[in-house]
């Protein structure tokens, strides 16, 4: 048990659902701190039944905490994740801003909790879509390693914050009424259609959401030698991103293998029934923590290609679950400071 743990950015759809999790989950602390920007500071959150304070971010926050889970974007994480490892606190930080450094683990539990070892006081949580594709490659990569994966994501507007689902909400009605669609968060209408851009351009044609895809499969599975193709759409859906996956592998593998391997892994669920119509389906994914996949077949085109479906909740196992479950590692010990300082007090 320890004594604190803090979330910062408790405000956001990620930071509540954090929450939610921290109390469903039963996570082993005495109290709960919020922590959020000035504009938010002095509201409160009912937590379990009991009304707590959100306090203003600031680098003396952090006294007394252990764990502290981050869910900000890039530039507020900059700011305060050295305030709270100075201090002592251990952060498990979402956004992407420390996910490619060298001494920083890019951690997901079921696929690579011994990277929380020697760490420096802060776990880096991956992106959504990185997430759930590399824990469908995980059992396959153990089995026959992993060569080269080719992805189309279908990603939620979710993923692109509040005021993206109500964007979508409103510009869902106006287009079927012939209205006029106002845009605040795409590039683009969102009503109705498929925009294949997500994030920003980058040397070569892709994009940093695309590329993030890329860098941080090959860290968390520890192998650079791994192709990876990717191309990520924004799709005029709620919430759960939804992937379509090429694995090619060294050995090959029948599907009845796959199969057996993915239903076997630790937060996977197979739903693959095409003759019952049995496929993961966004609407039936939300609101779960695990990864969902069908449509399993090898792919006549490639000699060790297995083709796959995947959904997942993309602000759960995608965000908040996944930083959670780093959390509960740090708590029950797992993982230790380079130099033999332990994470978390007993």
């Amino acid at each position: 048990m320890i004594d604190t743990i803090a979330v910062v950015g408790a405000t956001g759809a990620v930071g509540r659902i954090i929450i939610q999790q921290l109390v469903e989950r039963r996570f082993p602390a005495r109290r709960i701190k919020l922590l959020a920007s000035a504009r938010s500071a002095g509201r409160s959150l009912d937590v379990a039944g009991t009304t707590l304070a959100i306090e203003e971010l600031t680098p003396e926050s952090f006294a007394g905490v252990q764990i502290a889970i981050g869910s900000t974007p890039d530039e507020v994480a900059a700011l305060f994740v050295p305030w709270a490892v100075e201090r002592g606190t251990v952060v498990v930080d979402e956004s992407g801003f420390f996910r490619m450094r060298a001494d920083v683990p890019l951690v997901i539990p079921e696929v690579n909790p011994e990277a929380l070892e020697g760490h420096h006081g802060l776990i880096a949580s991956p992106n959504c879509s990185t997430t759930q594709m590399v824990m469908v490659m995980k059992p396959l990569h153990d089995a026959a390693r992993v060569r080269r994966v080719v992805v189309s994501t279908y990603q939620a507007v979710s993923g692109a914050g509040l005021a993206a689902t109500t964007e979508l909400r409103s510009a869902t009605a106006a287009w079927l009424e012939g209205a006029e669609e106002s845009r605040e968060v795409f590039a683009h209408p969102i009503a109705g259609n498929l925009i294949p851009q997500i994030g920003s351009p980058k040397p070569g044609g892709s994009t940093s959401e695309e590329l993030k895809m890329v860098h941080e499969t090959r860290k968390i599975l520890g192998d650079e030698s791994i192709g990876v193709c990717a191309t990520c759409v924004r799709v005029p859906v709620g919430n759960c991103h939804s992937e379509s996956i090429l694995i090619e592998t060294e050995r090959k593998l029948t599907a009845a293998e796959a199969r057996r391997l993915l239903a076997a892994a630790p937060g996977i669920v197979v739903h693959d029934d095409l003759e019952a119509r049995i496929y993961p389906l966004p609407r039936e994914c939300d609101g779960r923590d695990e990864v969902f996949v069908g449509r399993i077949r090898e792919d006549a085109s490639s000699a060790t290609g297995i083709a796959l479906w995947c959904v997942s909740d993309n602000l759960r196992k995608g965000a908040a679950t996944n930083a959670v479950q780093i959390a509960e590692l740090l708590a029950a010990g797992r993982g230790r400071r380079a130099g033999g300082v332990a994470t978390v007090g007993a």
